[in-house]
């Protein structure tokens, strides 16, 4: 992050020369969501980052920005560390986050958003003062924060498809702070707890090591494991503009978790070590050496059976949480795919659907492949742009309850 990613330096309140007010327009995505839509975008990065910004986190947030200045890169950053991270871990997430969301200091500021609304609003922000190791140090002054994050805010709502080159190397930049972590389980292992099942073999031990003598009751409980998820990702033709953000979107799920990613298409192919490298470029090279079908047909039914008959069955669907991003676009029996969907679905935890082409407006899911699959689906969500694939992350960690539950219900 630079210079602005020292935690230790304390957030200036102006207090000790008269700040400079600099008047600065907003583009017009930030006009139209509010200031505290952007940050409350920024605190849902978080979340997608795997940081537990819960509610009272973000209420937190807000208060210390407004009491500080929320244009003020200095004083978001300072803000946000200060609030939303509840531990040494999501300091690092935090820090990767702030700088895809909010810009490198000395950033120029993107252009505005052409789509304007009816009004534009103007934050008046101030200039923070720059002393000793305070972040943005030695650094030209770059735009407020809010006018990069209302660039970002409007982005994640953007299709992935409609996006241009610069746009796309930001979204780039947000997905590598992703962060996928199946719903938690409780495992057959214990281990020592303040609170649970009485431990007989601790307990006898502790009487034995004291001589007889009353001892206090040692305890253990269940340990939590986040459960597996499988990533099944469509490189076909139909899915081309696309397949680049979820395939980084994969690779940031297999840095973070227990994530194992195959690539279908015509073929069926496990690319989970090519996207073990540290480097999204390198590991979307190595994704493209390894895959021999990009943008072929798409043979879903086909390839879910492989992935069961050599994969699925040997244990890795077993009570997992298994994804299909993919359109549903089937060149094959559609009464194929059925069959080995419900097959997967009696294996799996749970199945996700996320499908591009669902938040055009309009859309059913007539096309044969794409109908023939809902039946066993429990959650059917949108995966075209980033707060699509922010709500995805939230329905396999188990923390959102919205997505629509299509298994045996409703379709659209």
């Amino acid at each position: 992050m630079g210079a602005e990613g020292s935690g230790s330096d304390a957030v200036s309140l102006g207090g000790e020369e008269p700040p400079r007010r600099d008047a600065v327009r907003l583009g017009a995505g930030a006009g139209r969501l509010g200031a505290d839509a952007v940050l409350v975008g920024f605190v849902r990065a978080l979340r997608a980052a795997g940081v537990d910004a819960s509610t009272e986190r973000l209420y937190a947030f807000l208060r210390a920005v407004a009491v500080l200045r929320p244009g003020v890169r200095a004083d978001v950053y300072g803000a946000g560390r200060a609030t939303l991270c509840g531990g040494h871990d999501d300091l690092e997430r935090y820090e990767r986050v702030f700088a895809a969301y909010f810009g490198s200091a000395g950033e120029r500021a993107p252009r505005a958003v052409r789509a304007a609304p009816a009004h534009r609003s103007r934050l008046v922000a101030r200039a923070a003062p720059v002393g000793p190791g305070a972040p943005g140090e030695g650094e030209p002054p770059g735009p407020p924060a809010a006018v990069l994050a209302s660039s970002a805010e409007v982005l994640r709502h953007r299709d992935v498809a409609a996006l241009d080159a610069a746009e796309r190397a930001q979204l780039r930049a947000l997905l590598a702070a992703f962060a996928l972590e199946g719903q938690a389980r409780r495992s057959a292992r214990r281990r020592p707890a303040r609170r649970g099942e009485v431990d007989p073999r601790r307990t006898v031990r502790e009487l034995l090591r004291r001589g007889g003598e009353p001892a206090r009751l040692r305890r253990h409980a269940r340990v939590e494991r986040p459960r597996r998820v499988v990533l099944l990702v469509d490189v076909s033709g139909s899915m081309a503009p696309y397949a680049d953000a979820l395939l980084r979107f994969a690779h940031a799920a297999v840095r973070a978790g227990r994530t194992e990613v195959f690539t279908v298409g015509t073929r069926l192919t496990r690319v989970t070590r090519e996207l073990s490298h540290r480097d999204p470029d390198l590991a979307m090279a190595a994704v493209a050496a390894a895959v021999p079908d990009w943008r072929g047909g798409t043979r879903l039914g086909e390839l879910v059976r492989e992935f069961l008959n050599r994969w699925g069955r040997r244990g890795m669907a077993r009570g997992a949480i298994v994804v299909l991003l993919s359109d549903g676009w089937e060149r094959g029996d559609p009464e194929l795919l059925g069959q080995e969907m419900r097959r997967l679905h009696s294996l799996a935890h749970q199945v996700v659907w996320a499908n591009p082409r669902k938040a055009r407006p309009g859309y059913a899911p007539l096309a044969a492949g794409m109908a023939a699959a809902l039946p066993s689906v429990d959650a059917f969500v949108a995966g075209h742009s980033l707060a699509a694939l922010e709500r995805l992350t939230a329905v396999v960690r188990g923390t959102d309850t919205g997505a629509d539950r299509v298994r045996g219900a409703d379709r659209a």
